[in-house]
Order: structure tokens, then C-alpha cells, then sequence
């Protein structure tokens, strides 16, 4: 005997077709994530003609030593962005000595930002096959004041170049591989207030932005809000049940059955 409900039944029917969808058409449920996973294959040589990425994306791009090759990404506020750079160097046979690759990171003002970890400069010997690079950036704040320095919402730019080599070296073939990662800072560094418009090319004009100025995914936020909202939310609940508590506690049995009713 059949004991499932009318709901159930519709439920379970709803099931079985997407499953049967899915069987059909499985390349249909992948194909976003191929689409995200295609990076570019070259990179712009000054901020105007910056190549843009977007979060976790590789993109690799062939080069020649001494070329100034420079990509651009979002970060919004609250983030934290981490760059990846790894540069495959030319055969060790072709080279006469040591060279210092460096990553730079700039904000939609083209101000370098500094790096909290990572490391953005290294030096490698001739015989070295490659060269890794890293530069984690400050949390993105939503605002601030217009003589700091702070790291802002809007198109960051990474610039990757050689910058210590012989000059019979220059020109050798390399391919470099970058990646940029961004991980969610909450509501601890979150701040009052927020810009009018996201730091990226051609805001607050009619024309029309180019490309380098990417946006994420899910737009950019309104800076206003963070987890923080929760916390107070959280921590007025809280103070408003230890008032009820205290006071169930404090205000006692009420008049005593011994106690005539005018005193």
C-alpha cells in the first residue's frame, strides 16, 4: 500500500526529471565552470592595454625577457587578494647570468600597494628552470581618507617584469603563468562609510569603459554593509534576554500569603 502523501509523490517526480536532464545533458551542469576555467593567453604592456582576469582564473601569456607584461582584476571591499606569478625561464644554456623578477600591484589610481606576505622580488640563478612569485595585498577597505594609501574597491592592476639582467639576455623567449585568489576579511575590518563609485577606468564619465575594467561576478557592493550588523543584532538579543533573566530573578515571589491585603 502505497502511504506517500500527494507532495511527496510530486516531489519525488520533480527528482527523477532533473536527474534524467542531467543524464541527457552532461556537459550542460559543466559547462559555467569550463567557460571560467579558459583564461587568456596574453597580457597588455602598459595600464591601458592591461588584459583583464577575473578571480582564480589562470592566464598565461609568451613574452620576452624584458617586456613589462600587466594584467587587471577586481577586488572588492572586504577582500583580500593574493597574486601568483610564475615565469618559466628560457633554456639555461641561452643565459649568462642571474636574473630578479619582480611583481608589482597597483589600485585603480595607479598607486602601488605593498605587500603584506608573499614575495614579490626574487633573484634566480642562471641554471634555474623558473621563478615564483607571490604579493598579498591589505583588506580592500570601503572608504578612506584622500592622503592615505589605503587599498580601495575597484580595478587592480599586476605588472610583472624583470628587473635585474644582463644585457645579453634580453629578449630570450619566457611564458608566464598568473593567478589571482581573494579570500572574504569579515566584518573585523570592515569600516563607516563608502566611495560614490568603485576605483576603475572611466568611472563617472559618459564613455564608455574598457575593458581592463572589470567588475565581479555578483556586481560590486554598496560597501554599507558586513557581518558586523550581525554581531550587533546578536549582541542586542542577547542583552535584552539578560534583562528579562535578571529581572525574573530579582523581582522575587510577589506579596507573602501571611501578609494581610492593606499592609
Amino acid at each position: 500500500m502505497d502511504r506517500s502523501t500527494p507532495t511527496t509523490r510530486v516531489w519525488g517526480r520533480a527528482a527523477l526529471l532533473a536527474a534524467a536532464a542531467l543524464l541527457a545533458f552532461p556537459g550542460a551542469a559543466a559547462a559555467d565552470g569550463d567557460d571560467k576555467g579558459d583564461g587568456p593567453t596574453e597580457a597588455g604592456t602598459s595600464f591601458r592595454t592591461a588584459t583583464p582576469i577575473r578571480p582564480d582564473q589562470e592566464a598565461t601569456a609568451e613574452a620576452s625577457t624584458g617586456d613589462y607584461l600587466y594584467w587587471a582584476f577586481p577586488v572588492d571591499t572586504g577582500q583580500r587578494a593574493t597574486v601568483h606569478a610564475t615565469v618559466k625561464l628560457p633554456d639555461a644554456a641561452a643565459r649568462h647570468a642571474a636574473s630578479t623578477w619582480q611583481v608589482d600591484v597597483y589600485d585603480g589610481l595607479r598607486r602601488r600597494q605593498a605587500c603584506r606576505l608573499g614575495t614579490p622580488k626574487r633573484t634566480v640563478a642562471p641554471d634555474a628552470a623558473s621563478v615564483s612569485l607571490s604579493c598579498t595585498l591589505r583588506t580592500v577597505r570601503a572608504w578612506s581618507e584622500q592622503w592615505a594609501n589605503d587599498p580601495l574597491p575597484g580595478t587592480y592592476y599586476l605588472r610583472l617584469t624583470v628587473t635585474g639582467l644582463k644585457a645579453d639576455d634580453l629578449g630570450l623567449p619566457v611564458r608566464a603563468e598568473t593567478k589571482v585568489t581573494t579570500t572574504d576579511a569579515g566584518g573585523a575590518q570592515a569600516v563607516d562609510g563608502s566611495l560614490a563609485e568603485p576605483l576603475v577606468p572611466g568611472a563617472g564619465s559618459d564613455r564608455q569603459r574598457p575593458a581592463a575594467a572589470t567588475e565581479p561576478e555578483d556586481g560590486w557592493s554598496s560597501g554599507w554593509w558586513s557581518s558586523r550588523w550581525l554581531w550587533t543584532a546578536a549582541g542586542g538579543v542577547l542583552a535584552a534576554l539578560a534583562g528579562v533573566g535578571g529581572y525574573a530573578l530579582t523581582r522575587g515571589s510577589g506579596r507573602p500569603a501571611r501578609v494581610p491585603q492593606g499592609m
